[in-house]
């Protein structure tokens, strides 16, 4: 990737830079403010009215709609002016309104998005997130600092997610959802405080998970919220099955990494 030197293809009105990187087909519409210490990469499309700043990079072939805020500084108090960045993956949709804040140095300074997410309008994702790939977040969800989001996980619209807190991949909240502790893999949870309602079945049918797979990943959950054990207990319990498929063991993997308990 190289400076733009023929801005053709960026309006008039917008206020680049001179720093910034951005590659020479990006489309930067009117009223964008784009700061320094912006990387822009090939083949991304920025709407009318979008301000992104720095230090932030942002992969190939995104598409960020109008009035997005990308980069903003950390709303964190304890944040006084460090250089902390934010890091955009390829293929990713942010839609209007969307507000992405850059790491702090106590969280590791870094806040990442990946590829292939679909980021739908007011979604905030604040400083040293980590989101996956595949992801959707519908609108209005909301992401407390230092919240970890897997692969393919759906979070329906108005989901808040307090600090801290991990949902792990092709897990599912309903739309309204209070999540305060971790969501496992592959779980499904309902609205208002968050409590576990079944598999995901729909979105292990969608990814091609075999029916052997989703058998074990059944009789996981079984041990795991209707067994009545404690979950030290079924944690033990999911040990035999975890050696046979490997899907169980990262949810069982998940359990035991987890700092904050999870949805029970």
């Amino acid at each position: 990737m190289h400076r733009t030197e023929d801005r053709s293809l960026i309006h008039a009105s917008a206020i680049v830079d001179p720093s910034a990187r951005i590659a020479a087909d990006v489309v930067v519409g009117a009223g964008c403010v784009i700061g320094p210490d912006v990387e822009i990469d090939a083949g991304c499309w920025i709407a009318p009215h979008v301000v992104i700043q720095g230090p932030t990079r942002i992969g190939r072939d995104n598409r960020v709609h109008a009035f997005a805020a990308i980069g903003g500084d950390p709303q964190d108090k304890k944040y006084d002016r460090e250089r902390t960045r934010l890091e955009i993956g390829d293929r990713n949709t942010i839609r209007e309104y969307v507000t992405i804040n850059r790491g702090t140095e106590q969280g590791g300074g870094v806040t990442r998005v990946g590829d292939d997410n679909w980021i739908m309008a007011y979604v905030h994702i604040a400083h040293d997130c980590r989101v996956g790939n595949g992801t959707v977040l519908a609108n209005n969800a909301t992401l407390a600092g230092h919240v970890e989001i897997g692969d393919h996980a759906i979070l329906g619209g108005a989901t808040l997610v307090h600090q801290f807190c991990r949902i792990g991949s092709l897990a599912f909240t309903a739309y309204g959802s209070r999540i305060n502790k971790d969501v496992p893999p592959f779980v499904r949870v309902s609205e208002g405080r968050a409590r576990p309602r079944g598999l995901n079945t729909e979105g292990l049918k969608r990814h091609g998970f075999p029916a052997g797979v989703v058998g074990a990943l059944k009789e996981a959950y079984r041990i795991l919220y209707r067994s009545g054990l404690p979950l030290e207990e079924a944690m033990q319990r999911l040990a035999e099955p975890a050696g046979r498929c490997a899907e169980v063991a990262r949810l069982r993997h998940f359990l035991e990494s987890s700092t904050r308990s999870i949805v029970r």
